[in-house]
């Protein structure tokens, strides 16, 4: 090896060990205010934490009064008109509990976030909707409001005359024009239809039809997955769902 090169590795050397010593030096001379410094901010993320769980005991009955009264839905902008603060505040607030709840959290087409909490008297609301299934007779909605959609042509009829032995009971009426322009809720059997049964002429699963019978968009939603494009709307005193009259 040549003196050049035992003499560029000498400096290369030097250019790493001048750092590092200058390094220790400002460590052993200031390392009481690094520590103190360290302490403080400790002592500040302790305290910031301490403050925020104390306000989050003053607002939870808010958030549990609004779970309530929502049946389980909740919205940043809710709790903040409830609590009169912040939309960041109360989405910090509501991302918590989410976590702490196993909540459902879905994103809106506007952007923003609903948050599904779903308790003990939710949850048996949605089981007692299904199985009212097996009680309830089978309801022939399709037909009707396809009929109510697009009424059939009227059939024509010929009259004739047999004798009176041979006379057949009469076929029910055929409904006329009036009664075709009826409400649809007068047409149905039933005249609503239950969660499970709505999930099952959607295809989709009765947990989704109840996360999202209170959107604003929910009619339009039924009705891109409705075999007949009928629009369903959700009524809260009867809890069942109703077609929405075109």
């Amino acid at each position: 090896m040549s003196e050049k090169t035992i003499e560029n590795y000498g400096k290369s050397f030097l250019v790493l060990i001048l750092p590092i010593s200058f390094a220790i030096v400002f460590l052993v001379n200031t390392w009481k205010f690094l520590a103190i410094l360290l302490l403080l901010l400790m002592v500040f993320n302790l305290w910031q934490q301490y403050r925020w769980e104390k306000w989050c005991n003053q607002v939870n009955p808010l958030f549990y009064e609004l779970i309530g009264e929502n049946q389980g839905k909740i919205t940043p902008m809710d709790l903040a008109i409830k609590g009169n603060f912040s939309g960041q505040v109360a989405k910090r607030y509501l991302d918590g509990k989410a976590k702490e709840f196993g909540a459902s959290v879905l994103d809106s087409e506007n952007g923003d976030q609903s948050y599904y909490f779903i308790n003990a008297s939710i949850l048996g609301d949605i089981l007692d909707s299904s199985e009212l299934v097996e009680k309830l007779p089978a309801q022939p909605v399709t037909k009707i409001a396809r009929s109510f959609l697009a009424p059939p042509p009227p059939i024509p009829q010929k009259e004739e005359v047999q004798p009176e032995s041979k006379l057949e009971p009469e076929s029910e009426p055929v409904p006329t024009h009036e009664e075709v322009r009826k409400p649809l809720e007068e047409q149905l059997v039933f005249g609503s239809l239950i969660q499970s049964e709505l999930a099952k002429r959607l295809n989709v699963y009765s947990s989704t039809v109840y996360k999202r019978r209170n959107d604003p968009d929910f009619a339009e939603w039924c009705r891109s997955r409705d075999p007949d494009g009928i629009a369903w709307s959700y009524s809260r005193k009867s809890k069942e769902f109703f077609p929405v009259e075109e």
